[in-house]
Order: structure tokens, then sequence, then C-alpha cells
């Protein structure tokens, strides 16, 4: 599942500018007053303004020997979201490893290595060293309906969980991170999980507002 193009909200551009631009160096695309827009890997990440916004999560996928390296990288940028005090999480099951940040809006974002993916990098960790976008949650009270809508407009695998609390639609390359918001919270700051509304582009073209699923065409 490939994700050419994801589109968060926020209520200060000048901000999320400032620390994509100049705290992570990420190749800036388009900059208006209305709309900035970010090279990330074979992805583009965009934030249009809107007055109300809540904070989403989102990964890039890394290189998959690159943890290390953009554990480094980061912490000489910015503050490294933790879990049992660890700066790197060893999903096992995934056969992955993350590395989790905040951005300026409190989003919550993370690089992640994942061994299927199999690329591997051989120069120090930097922006252009990114691959893509690979995963955005999407928060909701009822998991299945979002699933089945997802899959009327394309079918879709489950990767992982189940439809009660927590589950993953897609694959390595790209996921869509379910998470009923009565019954869990976000990883690994166990924060509140918000419904955070985004666009995406790609393998998928829908919006998603309110909670709710619009595909574009």
């Amino acid at each position: 599942m490939k994700i050419s193009e994801l589109t968060l909200f926020t209520n200060n551009i000048q901000k999320q500018k400032q620390f994509y631009k100049h705290v992570l160096n990420f190749e800036q695309v388009l900059d208006t007053p209305q709309k900035i827009s970010f090279k990330t890997g074979k992805s583009t990440l965009v934030f249009q303004y809107k007055s109300q916004t809540k904070p989403a999560h989102l990964a890039f996928n890394i290189p998959s020997n690159a943890i290390n390296d953009a554990l480094i990288w980061l912490k000489k940028r910015t503050d490294i979201l933790t879990f049992n005090n660890e700066p790197i999480a060893d999903f096992v099951g995934w056969k992955a490893k993350s590395v989790y940040f905040y951005d300026a809006d409190h989003n919550i974002l993370e690089f992640i290595a994942r061994e299927r993916i199999n690329i591997e990098s051989d120069t120090a960790f930097n922006p252009n060293t990114i691959l893509s976008i690979s995963e955005i949650a999407m928060v909701t009270d009822h998991i299945k309906p979002l699933f089945e809508t997802i899959n009327n407009l394309k079918p879709i695998a489950v990767f992982d969980g189940d439809f009660d609390r927590f589950c993953a639609f897609g694959n390595d390359e790209g996921l869509f991170i379910m998470v009923n918001k009565n019954k869990k919270t976000y990883f690994p700051t166990m924060e509140e999980a918000f419904t955070s509304d985004f666009i995406i582009r790609g393998d998928y073209n829908f919006s998603f507002e309110n909670g709710k699923i619009k595909e574009i065409v």
C-alpha cells in the first residue's frame, strides 16, 4: 500500500514550517500562507490551515538498518518519546523498530525500520534517508465500519489486531492504524487518541473528516 501524499491540518502554518524545515531539515516543496508541503522519500507531507485541529499520529519508513542512526540524528534536534525509559521500541511481531517524537502541533511522529522491507542505507541518517510515509492513524468509536468502507474502495488486508480496540490494515509499505479511542490510547505516550482529520492520496484516495471517509475521485 503506497501513500503518495498525506495532508494533515494545522492552525499554525509558521510553527510547522519552522519545525519541519529548520529542525528536521526536510526539503520544502510548497510554501503558501494556507498550505505547506515537504518531500518525504517517495511521499509528500502536506499541512493545510484549519482553525480547529487535533493531534494526529503518522509514521515514516526508514531503511531497515537505520534505526540507531535515526535516533542519534533525532536526539540532536528534538526530544525523544520513550517507552519504559527505552528510546527505541522493538515490535518483534512486526519485525520492526521505532523511535517517536512530537512535531510543533503535538502530532506523534515515528521513524520505523522494518526488516521485511529490506532496504539498507550505507550513509549517515538524514532527511533523504526517509523512504516514504508509511502509517496514518484513524481514531474512531467503531473500527469495523471504517475497515469495511476502505475495503469497499479497494480490498485491503488486516495486518495485525482485531476490530475491538486496535487494528492495522495494509502492509509494511503502508498501514492504516485503527484505534478505538474508548479502549486504547496512543503509543508510546499513552495519551488520549483524538479523531484527527486528514486527506490521503496514493493507492487509496479519500478524506477522513469528523470520523467519516469520503472518497476522492
